[in-house]
């Protein structure tokens, strides 16, 4: 039996949709940016990148299908955190259809093992030679993917010690991590996390990034800036994406409260996307939220949201 192609299928949950009036829709019309129509979607001018699983009743189980739907939809960037845990055969499949796509690929991260336990904070040997090892693992695996940036949690406070001493550590860890990886072109970025999703995180404020990243002084060591974290710990996002601009490489994505796609919340991402496009920056936007409802229609709703704030 013949399986129907993603442009089918499409179509398919389109008229499915019309036939039964999507009355959500209609209920939300006003708030809501209109869903798309057609499969040949125009290239986003943003960097978005979605991640696997956020279009699979579209476009089915399949990575692969999902990066061709993606593609379809105008989507130019990918990333998986968890693009280290896969097979060496599955890795090099999504490299070469990222290729072929002629998408770029965003971060994996680094340290899975390492980043939610006391480590790089405590000044343990045996913590950072661990560490170290994550990092000279993933410089194959970036190779393997055509990865250049690569998440990295420096793990919880060390409660026993001044937070000058734990940043200290934090910092000859990181500069170690940095000579690992700057000879091969590759950048790690540091994501702070929210007090509320992960409380105890050592690293918890995009200025306390900025200045860990100005004393490891390194091509290689920039900033993760995560949107939906910093809104909850900080906000002030413009004025900080400025203030943090010369070391920030990389920004994820996600609205508060819900940490689902833009429009659902709080932040106005129209502004935010458009201020990051006018200081020039061409890199990375990464999707890393959750879909604000489910099914086929979530996923359309999603991709129309996108387009409703793609910067100009």
């Amino acid at each position: 039996m013949s399986h129907p192609s993603r442009r089918d299928v499409l179509r398919t949950s389109l008229a499915l949709g019309t036939a039964a009036g999507l009355p959500w829709l209609a209920a939300a019309a006003h708030a809501q940016p209109k869903i798309p129509t057609t499969m040949a979607q125009p290239q986003f001018k943003c960097k978005f990148a979605p991640h696997f699983g956020m279009f699979q009743n579209l476009a089915g189980a399949d990575p692969i299908d999902q990066l061709k739907f993606a593609a379809d939809q105008g989507f130019s960037a990918w990333e998986d955190n968890g693009m280290k845990g896969r097979s060496p055969d599955e890795q090099a499949r999504i490299a070469k259809t990222m290729l072929d796509l002629k998408m770029t690929m965003g971060v994996f991260v680094v340290n899975l093992d390492t980043a939610w336990g006391a480590t790089l904070a405590t000044g343990k040997a045996d913590s950072r030679d661990k560490f170290l090892d994550e990092c000279r693992a993933s410089v194959d695996v970036a190779k393997r993917t055509n990865t250049k940036w690569m998440t990295v949690v420096p793990g919880t406070l060390e409660p026993r010690l001044n937070m000058g001493f734990q940043t200290g550590h934090v910092i000859d860890a990181l500069r170690a991590a940095s000579d690992i990886f700057a000879p091969h072109g590759l950048v790690m970025v540091l994501e702070p996390l929210n007090f509320r999703d992960h409380p105890g995180m050592f690293l918890s404020e995009v200025p306390q990034a900025y200045a860990v990243c100005r004393a490891v002084n390194s091509p290689a060591c920039k900033i993760l800036f995560d949107l939906y974290h910093q809104q909850i710990t900080e906000g002030n996002l413009i004025p900080n994406i400025d203030a943090a601009y010369s070391e920030t490489a990389y920004y994820q994505i996600g609205d508060n409260p819900g940490r689902n796609e833009p429009t659902t919340g709080e932040v106005n991402f129209h502004n935010v996307f458009g201020h990051i496009a006018q200081r020039g920056f061409t890199g990375i936007l990464g999707m890393e939220h959750g879909n604000s409802r489910g099914g086929k229609e979530g996923e359309l709703a999603l991709i129309a949201a996108y387009r409703s704030v793609d910067a100009t």
